[in-house]
């Protein structure tokens, strides 16, 4: 290599010898240099990951501080992944109790760098790619004792937007009539949920998260598996942080992934396999459910872990929960929830861009 990577930084001197004990005989295994050891990629959680390099391959570290932080889940679901037929990162060692760990290297480019710089037919070939590895995840992956995406975890992380984006972002204090009336519109979220078919949900599939890779896609990000609703994934992946579509691409993706989710039976016998038109409903509801959440969690981001940049995209998910609450009337009452923050949405709408 032409020059010697930065060094790393490390929280503690323990830590930094915790991690070169484990990590010294693995080099020496895999035939990796640990000079080389350089940042792969950032994360809005505690976790960290590097590169090794070698000179017939490169490895992943994954650094997890516990109690911060937990490899289980993350080992657990890369093992159902790959049993599945599809591509996640093979653990090729594990510390759990140190929170350290060495996986296959998936490579360098992410989905969204593709699908940002891609025209219109490449990126329909990425995203068709995208949804049919979703439908083998849902049809194939178990989803035998994960947790349950249940009610008092979707109003849980609903809560997430009251408390840290109304509140602590903008300063605004809802009175008891307003209160009420977020309590009716997350009722009527959390019951549209509940009543869809239970997959597994990775609960991050979006162009993040997912890696241009042979077979295509990698999948990254998956240690929050939950069993829940199934139109969480696809909602992730046609509404993300960090890429928008007109609405006739999305419906065109979400219209591919519900023919091959029913013909596949992911649906089971539930009335969303007869009806494009409902599960159209549902997943733009379960989209809503997730953009509120996202919105609390980059405001968290920013005021509790010093990590501003996410909130550069609240704008684009306000534009998503304006769409969806401008277009149910059972879900209009959210507008007047929202101006406060956005400004007038009836008549000029939240950009995208």
């Amino acid at each position: 290599m032409s020059a010697s990577p930065a060094p790393i930084s490390w929280p503690s001197a323990d830590r930094e010898a915790a991690f070169q004990r484990w990590i010294t005989p693995l080099c020496a295994e895999h035939r990796l240099e640990l000079t080389s050891l350089e940042p792969a990629s950032a994360d809005a959680s505690f976790r960290r990951y590097f590169r090794l390099h070698g000179p017939e391959r490169s490895l992943i570290v994954m650094d997890a501080p516990p109690p911060l932080e937990d490899v289980r889940p993350f080992v657990d679901i890369a093992q159902r992944i790959l049993a599945a037929g599809l591509h996640a990162p093979v653990v090729l060692a594990c510390d759990a109790d140190a929170g350290f760990l060495l996986l296959a290297d998936l490579g360098r480019t992410l989905y969204l760098d593709a699908l940002q710089q891609a025209d219109a037919p490449a990126a329909d070939q990425l995203m068709r790619g995208a949804v049919a590895a979703l439908v083998q995840f849902q049809r194939q992956v178990d989803p035998g004792g994960l947790p349950a995406y249940d009610e008092a975890l979707l109003q849980r992380e609903m809560a997430l937007f009251p408390d840290w984006c109304v509140e602590r972002e903008y300063g605004i204090t809802w009175n008891d009539a307003q209160r009420a009336q977020w309590n009716r519109l997350t009722g009527l979220l959390v019951r549209s949920a509940l009543a869809q078919p239970q997959v597994a949900v990775h609960r991050d599939w979006m162009p993040r998260n997912l890696m241009v890779a042979e077979p295509n896609p990698g999948i990254l990000d998956f240690q929050d598996a939950v069993r829940g609703p199934v139109t969480y994934d696809i909602a992730s992946l046609l509404r993300d942080a960090f890429v928008s579509w007109d609405e006739e691409r999305e419906i065109d993706w979400a219209a591919r992934w519900w023919q091959q989710a029913r013909s596949a039976g992911v649906f089971g016998e539930h009335p969303m396999a007869d009806d494009f038109g409902e599960c159209w409903r549902a997943l733009e509801w379960m989209g809503l459910q997730r953009h509120l959440k996202v919105l609390g969690i980059f405001c968290r981001l920013k005021h509790r872990d010093g990590k501003p940049r996410y909130s550069a995209d609240l704008g684009r998910f306000f534009a998503y929960a304006t769409r969806v609450a401008l277009r149910y009337r059972e879900l209009k009452p959210l507008i007047a929830l929202l101006e406060p923050m956005t400004g007038p949405l009836t008549a000029t709408g939240f950009t995208m861009r």
